[in-house]
C-alpha cells in the first residue's frame, strides 16, 4: 500500500477578518482527510497585525492575539506546529487557506498591495516547496502571498477571482492573473505545480461552491505530490 501523503497547512490565525478563514481552513482539512492524506497545521508564533471583533467588524483597541494560539483553535489544542520548527522537506505538499490574516499577518498585501512583503520565515517556507518542486495549493487571498514570496524568483499563473484591483496587483508583482467566474473554479500552473482557487474572494459564494473549488484544488495538489 502506498504511503499516505503528508501535507503542510499554513494558517494565519482564526477568523476571516484578522486570521485564517475558518470555513476555508476546515474545508481544506476535510478534503485532505477524504483523500486519505495526513496533514500538519502550521503557524508563526507571533502577534497578529490587529484584532477584529467579528460581531461588529471593527478593530479592538489595545487587543493582541498570537497567530499560533489562534490557529490552534482550528487545528485543536497542541496540534498546530510553530513555523520555526517546520521544514518543507518533511512534507509532500503545501496548502494555504485564505482569510485576511494571510494578507495582514503573513504579509502586508492588505495594506501595500503590489509593494507588499511577506514575513521572511513565511516566504522562505513557501519558496522551499517550489525549490523542491513540490505542489502548492493557495486558496482565496493566499495566491497573493505566493505571488509575493515568488516575486523575483518565478513567474506564476494564478487566480484571485475576478477583482480588477487584485488582478492588477498580481500583474505588478510580475505574475499572470487568470480571472475566474466563481468559487468553484481552479487555475493550475503546471510548470510550478501551483493550484489556486478563489473561494471567498467571491463574498457571496455559497459554502457548497467554496467546497467544490477547495476540493478540486486539494485533488490536483495531491495528484502532483
Amino acid at each position: 500500500m502506498a504511503k499516505a501523503l503528508n501535507v503542510a497547512v499554513l494558517l494565519a490565525g482564526s477568523g476571516h477578518l484578522d486570521g485564517a478563514e475558518v470555513r476555508e481552513a476546515v474545508l481544506t482539512l476535510l478534503a485532505l482527510d477524504q483523500h486519505g492524506a495526513a496533514f500538519q497545521c502550521i503557524a508563526p508564533n507571533a502577534d497578529q497585525h490587529h484584532v477584529i471583533n467579528h460581531a461588529t467588524g471593527q478593530p479592538v483597541a489595545g487587543a493582541t492575539r498570537n497567530i499560533l494560539e489562534e490557529a490552534s483553535r482550528i487545528a485543536r489544542v497542541g496540534q498546530c506546529l510553530d513555523l520555526a520548527q517546520a521544514e518543507a522537506k518533511d512534507y509532500d505538499a503545501l496548502l494555504l487557506p485564505g482569510g485576511f490574516g494571510v494578507a495582514k499577518n503573513l504579509c502586508d498585501f492588505a495594506f501595500k498591495g503590489p509593494e507588499a512583503q511577506a514575513r521572511p520565515d513565511v516566504a522562505a517556507f513557501i519558496r522551499a516547496f517550489f525549490d523542491a518542486k513540490k505542489p502548492v495549493g493557495a486558496i482565496c487571498i493566499a495566491p497573493a502571498l505566493v505571488a509575493i514570496a515568488l516575486s523575483g524568483h518565478s513567474t506564476a499563473r494564478l487566480t484571485l477571482g475576478g477583482d480588477p484591483g487584485c488582478a492588477d496587483a498580481i500583474r505588478r508583482l510580475g505574475h499572470l492573473h487568470q480571472d475566474t467566474p466563481s468559487a468553484r473554479e481552479i487555475v493550475v500552473d503546471e510548470a510550478l505545480k501551483l493550484v489556486t482557487t478563489p473561494a471567498y474572494m467571491f463574498d457571496d459564494a455559497r459554502l457548497a461552491d467554496v467546497f467544490v473549488g477547495i476540493e478540486r484544488c486539494v485533488t490536483e495538489v495531491l495528484k502532483r505530490a
